[in-house]
């Protein structure tokens, strides 16, 4: 019997930032015994609880199955533990697989590129003695994700029972420069409250993210429901093919259309207006009932009684600092001239660049963004806006 069946006990990737709302998230879709650890949780869930997570969770990397935790002292160890496995449990020779390493703090294994290969040694020399072949490497489209983690010599093998981040929603088949990642798109919908009571405007949408997160959370699609790889729960020994099909039947049947004139996008650059549509036309319920115009933001009439969510261009997306600071600036003097009783929730991958919109927030939240640690805030518009000193 492998770790994760001992106690139904398994181990969700999150990005920091994410912690508490992921944490709420998984709560929410039934895990139990939710401890938080270095890069994650440990959570505890039936066959049920764990398709249930992977087809709908938001804000989760990723969910692994660990098969082996053990003291880590040598790169012989390490091959000799991963040898005694049985990887004839969750694939053949036929199959492909990827190894993801990651090792800090182990004096014994300094890198992590020579830990993995020691792991995908072991792997084809198991098939070598029991079948007389072995299984093929793919690193780009893998049929079974293996996750080696090593840190202070304490070593867990892992399966990537999500089959891939589940950050890959789908629906983004059209793409611009240094889009926003999914899992951070749904956690500013989710930061900022928004249930559909009002509309919900971005204008600076780019390839549209924000909007897709949004109509996905009001149309109860599920994250997972574009996908067409396989889970990597289809590949566990104990997998139940009637109570996943139960699971996937009743989150599909939540699904309810986008009312029109909810979701109003707009982007200076066409290409990304076209992307947007594109993205969002991919949603079920959601075709054509939305807005999307090519229209600088600094266009845009009075604003009111809307939500407005905003990534704004910086570094890389723009071109150089003094730019982005003169963006941050007028789009800060844009939103207290012209968006009274409005709420608006304003991103940026860097810090120090949300201070130059030059209005105090209610509360600001730390978020990574793929490796870039942005910040998030929330800024009331009433009458007077309070002005940031």
């Amino acid at each position: 019997m492998f770790q994760y069946q001992q106690r139904n006990q398994y181990f969700a990737q999150i990005a920091s930032g994410f912690e508490e709302i992921a944490k709420t998230e998984l709560e929410h879709l039934g895990a139990t015994n939710i401890i938080e650890a270095y890069r994650g949780m440990h959570f505890e869930a039936s066959h049920e609880v764990l398709y249930r997570i992977n087809y709908t969770a938001r804000l989760i990397v990723r969910v692994l199955a660990p098969l082996v935790t053990f003291d880590c002292h040598s790169d012989n160890y390490l091959h000799q533990t991963a040898l005694k496995q049985d990887w004839s449990q969750f694939m053949t020779v036929k199959d492909s697989f990827a190894i993801h390493a990651v090792v800090s703090n182990t004096p014994s294994l300094t890198h992590s590129q020579y830990a993995a290969l020691k792991v995908k040694d072991a792997i084809c020399d198991f098939f070598r003695k029991k079948e007389s072949g072995r299984p093929s490497v793919d690193l780009q489209n893998p049929d079974l994700g293996i996750h080696l983690f090593i840190r202070n010599s304490r070593a867990t093998i892992s399966i990537d029972v999500s089959g891939g981040s589940l950050h890959r929603r789908g629906y983004r088949t059209v793409s611009v420069e240094a889009p926003m990642q999914e899992t951070l798109g749904a956690a500013i919908i989710h930061l900022s409250g928004w249930a559909g009571e009002r509309p919900l405007i971005d204008p600076m949408c780019g390839s549209g993210t924000l909007l897709c997160e949004a109509a996905m959370s009001y149309c109860r699609i599920p994250a997972g429901y574009l996908r067409k790889s396989q889970w990597g729960f289809e590949r566990l020994p104990d997998f139940d093919s009637k109570v996943w099909k139960k699971v996937k039947a009743d989150a599909d049947a939540q699904i309810r259309p986008l009312p029109e004139g909810l979701l109003i996008g707009s982007d200076i650059n066409r290409d990304a207006v076209r992307a947007t549509r594109t993205n969002l036309n991919n949603l079920p319920g959601c075709k054509d009932r939305f807005q999307c115009l090519g229209k600088n933001v600094f266009d845009y009439p009075m604003i009111g009684n809307s939500d407005i969510v905003a990534n704004p261009p910086y570094g890389v997306r723009l071109g150089d600092r003094e730019s982005a600071e003169k963006l941050m600036k007028d789009f800060g003097d844009f939103l207290k001239q012209r968006c009274t009783g409005c709420t608006a929730y304003v991103y940026a991958g860097d810090r120090q660049l949300l201070k130059k919109v030059g209005l105090k927030p209610q509360w600001k939240k730390e978020l990574n963004n793929g490796g870039l640690e942005g910040i998030l805030g929330k800024i009331d518009l009433y009458a007077s806006p309070k002005i940031a000193k």
